[in-house]
C-alpha cells in the first residue's frame, strides 16, 4: 500500500517523541502549499498517513517539525534562538505505487533523517 507516513524518535531522551507539531508542503514552483497540518501522538507517530495512496503525487514535498518547542516542553535548555528550531526536510516523489516513510531522529543539537520502509 503506498502512502506518506513519518514518526518522531527524541534521541536524546530515549523516546517517541510525543506532541511534536508536524506540517506537509507540497513545493510547486518554489512556493509552498500547506497539505497537512498534525501532532505526533505517544508513540511519536501521526494517527493517519500524512498522505494516502490517493493523495500520492509525483512531485517535491517538505515536512517541518516544531522541535524547539517539544524540548522546551520536556525542560531542555533551549534559548529563545534554538540551534534547531523548525527542521525543514524536502524531498522527493518519483513512484506514487511506493511508501515513502520519512522518520525524523532528533535531539536539541543535531537530527537525521532515511527513507524507511
Amino acid at each position: 500500500m503506498s502512502g506518506l507516513s513519518t514518526h518522531v524518535l527524541d534521541t536524546a531522551n530515549g523516546v517517541p517523541g510525543a506532541g511534536i507539531t508536524i506540517k506537509l508542503y507540497r513545493v510547486e514552483a518554489d512556493q509552498l502549499h500547506l497539505l497537512v497540518s498534525t501532532v505526533t501522538n505517544s508513540d511519536g507517530r501521526t494517527d493517519a498517513l500524512l498522505l494516502t495512496s490517493d493523495e500520492l503525487r509525483i512531485g517535491q514535498y517538505q515536512l517541518q517539525f516544531d522541535t524547539a518547542d517539544y524540548f522546551r516542553s520536556r525542560g531542555a535548555p533551549v534559548p529563545e534562538t534554538a540551534f534547531l528550531d523548525d527542521i525543514v526536510i524536502r524531498f522527493g516523489i518519483n513512484n506514487t505505487e511506493e511508501h515513502y516513510h520519512v522518520p525524523l531522529l532528533v535531539s536539541p543539537f543535531s537530527y537525521s533523517t532515511y527513507r524507511g520502509s
